[in-house]
């Protein structure tokens, strides 16, 4: 059995997308997995499996959640391996950081510096970002709805052919502490 991490995509934000987390628990039960948890109301659910591969795991219940509910969702599945990993690579001091400054990016395929090459990183200064393994590290001091890099992140023409999802410091080290306890 592996304890993976399936993050979800824009649920549950502005009234739209509404997923209620005990509906999402019980969908996944039905699927096969097993010690399911739900985290926050955002879209992140803690489970067990011993069949399947990150990928494939997204996509089942990516199709499930489009089925049951009418709409679709674009799903990361996570491993508590990845998960931690990227948490130990993080290149800001995030110990001295509130967590509303600091925020990952989770891409659903490798990301390289390409994509960005046409940003000036002194222009959106004292905001930055870093890259990591399938990943994007945001530090924004004020915070990510006030954050001028996070939205020129976000544009379409970056993150083109990717799924992309964004987690606050709190989440990430929480998804860690998680999928270890199946781990």
């Amino acid at each position: 059995m592996t304890t993976y991490a399936a993050l979800l995509r824009g649920i549950n934000v502005g009234g739209r997308k509404k997923l209620p987390m005990a509906e999402l628990r019980g969908l996944m039960t039905g699927l096969g997995h097993d010690s399911v948890r739900t985290y926050l109301q955002s879209g992140q659910a803690v489970f067990s499996c011993g069949h399947g591969d990150a990928e494939s795991l997204a996509a089942e219940l990516g199709r499930a959640i489009e089925e049951r509910f009418g709409f679709s969702v674009d799903v990361l599945v996570r491993d508590h391996a990845y998960l931690k990993a990227v948490a130990e690579a993080c290149p800001f001091p995030a110990a001295e950081l509130e967590a509303k400054q600091l925020h990952v990016t989770y891409f659903s395929a490798p990301v390289g510096p390409e994509r960005f090459a046409d940003m000036d990183p002194a222009a959106h200064l004292p905001e930055e970002f870093r890259l990591g393994d399938r990943a994007l590290y945001l530090y924004a001091p004020d915070g990510l709805g006030r954050s001028k890099l996070a939205e020129a992140l976000a544009r379409p023409r970056i993150n083109k052919g990717l799924i992309a999802t964004t987690r606050n410091w709190n989440t990430v080290v929480k998804l860690v502490e998680l999928t270890a306890r199946g781990a």
